[in-house]
Parts: C-alpha cells; sequence; structure tokens
C-alpha cells in the first residue's frame, strides 16, 4: 500500500507558504507506518516542536492501474475519505535551506491520520466537497474540491505516469490554507459536509 501526496494544489495555501503554483501535480509518498488509526492517539514526537496539521481529502485507489488517461480515471476509485499530512515545520524548513529532501519532516510515524470510513463517491459533488478541521471546536481550515487546481482525476492520470497504482493506495490530495500548529491536549476533528470522519488527540 502506498500513501500518495500532493503539494500545493490549493492556490491560497500555495500563497502562504511563500511558494509558487505548480505547473503540474507535485507528490512526494510516505510509509505505511504513517497511517495513524481511527482512535488510535498522536504522540507528539521529541525531534520536531513545530508538527502542523494539513487536513486532506482522500482518494482510495480500488483497481490496478498505470498510464490511465484522464478521461478513464474515474473508474479508478470509488470512495472518498478525510486525513491529515502532519509536518514538522522546523525540520522541513531545516532541509529547504540545505536544499536536502525533507521526507524526514512529512514521512514519519503516524503522521497521517486517517478517517475511520470512507464515502462513496455516488454520495458526493466530486467537484463541490466541502470539508473542515476544528482544534479544540474552533474552525481552522475549511476547503472545497472546486478549489483544487488539479481534479482528482488529474492527479490520478499524472501519478499512474509515473508508478503503477494498486487497490488500497491512498492519495492524500493536498491541504487548503490555514494550516497551523499542534500541542499536546489538542483534539482535532475533520469533517466532510458535517460528517464526522476522524477524531485525533494529541499527547
Amino acid at each position: 500500500m502506498k500513501i500518495i501526496c500532493i503539494g500545493r494544489n490549493y492556490a491560497k495555501h500555495a500563497k502562504e507558504m511563500n511558494a509558487d503554483l505548480p505547473q503540474s501535480p507535485l507528490f512526494f509518498m510516505k510509509p505505511d507506518v504513517a497511517i495513524l488509526r481511527p482512535g488510535t492517539p498522536f504522540y507528539y514526537p521529541n525531534f520536531s516542536k513545530d508538527i502542523h496539521f494539513e487536513c486532506e481529502l482522500v482518494i482510495k485507489i480500488d483497481r490496478v492501474g498505470k498510464n490511465i488517461s484522464e478521461k478513464f480515471a474515474h473508474k479508478y476509485y470509488s470512495e472518498i475519505g478525510l486525513g491529515i499530512d502532519f509536518t514538522a515545520r522546523d525540520l522541513q524548513q531545516k532541509c529547504k535551506e540545505k536544499g536536502h529532501p525533507w521526507e524526514i519532516a512529512k514521512s514519519f510515524e503516524g503522521s497521517a491520520p486517517l478517517s475511520k470510513y470512507f464515502i462513496p463517491k455516488e454520495d458526493l459533488e466530486l467537484d463541490n466537497i466541502d470539508f473542515y478541521l476544528t482544534k479544540n471546536k474552533e474552525k481552522v481550515q475549511i476547503g472545497n474540491s472546486a478549489d483544487m487546481i488539479f481534479t482528482f482525476d488529474q492527479l490520478i492520470s499524472y501519478i499512474s505516469q509515473f508508478m503503477t497504482l494498486k487497490k488500497g493506495d491512498l492519495i492524500f490530495t493536498g491541504t487548503p490554507e490555514g494550516v497551523g500548529p499542534i500541542a499536546i491536549g489538542d483534539e482535532l476533528k475533520g469533517y466532510i459536509g458535517e460528517q464526522e470522519m476522524f477524531t485525533v488527540n494529541v499527547k
């Protein structure tokens, strides 16, 4: 199972990170141990002092495919979930300054909390999915799939040029603006529409 994460897929998030808009999808990988199972707390790691949340819609691939045409990409997934791409922002900044890869800031264990269930795509308007994240009951991120630079189908088509997508693979499709830090004691809740998808307690 692969976890493929998309960077800078919302223009306002790119702006808040002082980054250029991508001309093609940017992606990086997380290992399977990054998945934080539903109901499992996130333990703040001792190697960072600045972990940030990034809430994202997640596609679950359910067919094997390579070099998938965009017009057929919709056949390769049937459910949408929600997750968080936790980022050690202090480590990421150090890596950027040195020109080093920054997987260390993105791919650590537990860095990908995932919703307890996925919603059939037939129950959603794919180009108009509202989602949001609360921290201690306050909305901190609000997003809509309409604001993605690259659509679900475009992402699937692009990624599949470089690697075979397999059943169970997850694509974290990018985060909207409003990312920010977490602290021990925080409670994070993610929603698609008004449907609660996950709760993560930081310890």
